[in-house]
């Protein structure tokens, strides 16, 4: 669970918006808007039915961003993600048809249902902020999210992304199922007029692309950044890891870090940060033995043992 602290006040209104919308989810908005924030992406794994889409319409919604969205299945193509070129016999020349890769914020909904060809087209997408089609680079829309879902992999049908994927997501999140008071407050909810109509934006896009350029401005202290490297360090000699986390990984957690310490109206990372956001950024990117998983380890339970051995920075920088 979150410390109490304040939020910034733009995007305070956006979370109340959200959880006005999606009952008891609060830690799951304001974990969103810290991926958009950073320039992340987030994998949400979780049974149909608890609010995922509803959840990425509403940011685009509150943010004034443009919404796409991509049903993944079987049989779709990597050019149905991110377009395709088309010849015009009028102009005598081919025409790029954009994909819905080219929105701001893109719900990839169960992407593991699809083919891996197409699961990398997206990802690629994703890692390098454009697409190329017939040699041509375009850039994607500003600012850029992801949300991609995935049915649990003991569902039928599915592909489960590699971990070299997996490790592209700055986030891996669950939403759960909502106790039996929320679950009536959604039916109370959805009784009347769908809740998604009465949202109007409470930040424009270009307000919320100059909070993502503040993100540099954030400073991490030496201690934290020695805090961060000793923890994912710890992953990679843990006895139940295979494959502990990669330098992407320890990027991920400080960049996330610093876009929690921004929405929370800090010009500065503190410990609680990096502590409060580890079982989210980490877990995904390790691979455990094989004795491990026989033995139900899960990485979350690795990543909770890790810190709490981990010595903890103490902190000496002022506050404002």
């Amino acid at each position: 669970m979150a410390y109490k602290e304040e939020l910034h006040p733009l995007l305070e209104k956006a979370v109340e918006h959200i959880e006005n919308i999606i009952i008891g989810k609060r830690d799951i908005a304001i974990l969103s808007l810290a991926a958009i924030l950073a320039k992340g992406h987030v994998l949400l794994e979780d049974v149909p039915g608890v609010g995922k889409t509803m959840m990425v319409r509403a940011l685009a919604k509150l943010i004034g961003a443009d919404f796409k969205r991509i049903q993944f299945t079987p049989d779709l193509l990597p050019s149905d993600v991110t377009g395709v070129s088309i010849y015009n016999t009028k102009t005598m020349e081919f025409e790029y048809r954009p994909g819905p890769i080219m929105g701001n914020i893109v719900l990839a909904d169960e992407i593991n249902r699809t083919s891996p060809k197409t699961q990398s087209s997206l990802l690629e997408a994703m890692e390098e902020g454009n697409v190329t089609i017939d040699g041509k680079t375009m850039r994607l829309a500003e600012p850029f999210f992801v949300m991609a879902t995935q049915n649990p992999v003991e569902y039928e049908g599915t592909y489960p992304l590699p971990e070299a994927q997996l490790d592209r997501f700055l986030f891996k999140l669950k939403m759960g199922y909502p106790t039996a008071e929320e679950e009536l407050k959604v039916l109370s909810l959805q009784e009347g007029r769908n809740p998604l109509e009465t949202i109007e934006p409470v930040i424009s896009k270009e307000q919320f692309i100059s909070l993502q350029q503040k993100l540099e401005q954030v400073r991490v202290d030496d201690g934290i950044k020695a805090y961060i490297v000793g923890i994912t360090q710890h992953t990679r000699r843990h006895p139940s890891v295979h494959l502990g986390v990669s330098p992407r990984g320890s990027i991920s957690l400080m960049k996330a870090a610093q876009a929690y310490a921004l929405l929370h109206d800090r010009d500065y990372v503190i410990p609680d940060d990096v502590q409060y956001l580890a079982p989210y950024t980490l877990p995904h990117r390790m691979i455990l033995t094989a004795e491990a998983k026989f033995n139900d380890v899960t990485p979350e339970a690795v990543i909770e043992d890790i810190m709490q051995t981990e010595k903890v920075p103490v902190q000496r920088m002022s506050v404002r």
